[in-house]
């Protein structure tokens, strides 16, 4: 397997710079280079969310991309008007999405903290970007949630201001990186919200956390609860909360040691003529299989975090790219390769000490 890894630490490299563009923007897929399957969505577009994780990642590989894009953040379209992001954008920064996914705002926030966290003076080069998305976060919480319509990362639930709603993930990344924000610059109300919102998601821990709460509830297993260990750090990874979270994740979520985001799943990426999803039903995830790699490397179970991060390797035997999802038969074609997956295959890697 150091073999695999080793390859896989250069195609990584490879992939993060076919993937980052001279003006700043970071794509989710360079969906123009050769090797992009041609039966695949097109991802050439910048989700601040991946390019966030990316960034982190990035910096572990020695990669000269971060600062510019913190510097392409605050060009996009509406961010100077309102300091958030939404969906995603095109690389001229133009929005391709007015649909609002608070965790965005909160991930650039966490990347920047993550950039500068061993030189905290240096991060007021970008005080404009921290003080402006912060604020942006605050300026939209309502004591209990959001007072606008909000949208999860998978992109495909809402959760409704009447409704008081809020997604588990979202809310982490959000406390998480106003917690953050207030480190490298000191401000009271980024605090208390910060901490109004970590007390809102402990509240509303009934047995193990779930997707979404609210008037309405969804107690749903999601994959995405792999982010309040890491980098939200809501809780410890011993905490028996988290532990309970994380056994329901591997009841509902697991197959083989591959997971997938959530029940039922079946978004595919596959396209047909360019615009319609095939929905054939969902793979398995590799950015998945490292966000849990993480999550054992925090447990401090290292055999459990290899069986996870080894079933990725195993079944990348004969490809150089490290796909959105893998599936069960020859048919299907994933997105490949997904920037975001090659990431968080940085990130363990790192933990482990590969690099």
């Amino acid at each position: 397997m150091k073999n695999k890894v080793s390859e896989l630490l250069r195609t990584s490299k490879e992939v993060i710079k076919d993937c980052s563009f001279e003006n700043g923007a970071i794509v989710a897929s360079n969906s123009t280079r050769p090797y992009f399957p041609k039966e695949a969505n097109n991802y050439k577009l910048v989700w601040p969310r991946d390019a966030a994780y990316t960034s982190i990642a990035a910096d572990m590989l020695g990669l000269d991309i971060s600062e510019k894009f913190f510097e392409w953040c605050m060009k996009v379209e509406g961010w100077e008007e309102t300091g958030l992001f939404y969906q995603n954008y095109f690389i001229d920064g133009r929005k391709n999405s007015d649909n609002f996914q608070p965790d965005q705002t909160g991930s650039v926030l966490i990347a920047i903290h993550e950039h500068y966290k061993d030189n905290k003076d240096d991060c007021y080069r970008f005080e404009r970007l921290i003080r402006n998305s912060a604020e942006g976060l605050c300026n939209i919480w309502d004591k209990d949630h959001f007072n606008v319509l909000t949208q999860n990362l998978w992109e495909d639930r809402f959760c409704f201001p009447d409704l008081n709603g809020n997604f588990t993930y979202s809310l982490a990344m959000c406390h998480k990186g106003l917690s953050l924000a207030n480190e490298l610059i000191p401000d009271q109300r980024w605090s208390r919200i910060s901490d109004e919102m970590k007390s809102l998601l402990l509240k509303h821990f009934k047995k193990h956390f779930y997707c979404a709460f609210g008037k309405i509830e969804d107690k749903s297993m999601d994959a995405s609860l792999l982010g309040l260990v890491w980098p939200s750090k809501i809780l410890n990874a011993d905490d028996v909360k988290i532990k309970r979270t994380m056994d329901l994740i591997g009841k509902k979520l697991i197959k083989n040691h591959g997971i997938y985001r959530y029940e039922n799943d079946e978004y595919d990426g596959w396209m047909y003529n360019g615009h319609i999803h095939r929905k054939k039903g969902a793979g398995y995830w590799p950015l998945l299989n490292f966000w849990m790699t993480i999550y054992y490397q925090e447990l401090g179970n290292k055999e459990k975090a290899l069986k996870y991060y080894n079933k990725v390797l195993h079944d990348l035997k004969y490809r150089k790219f490290i796909p959105e999802q893998i599936f069960d038969n020859d048919v299907q074609v994933a997105v490949s390769p997904l920037c975001w997956a090659h990431s968080m295959f940085v990130i363990a890697s790192k933990k482990f000490g590969y690099l």
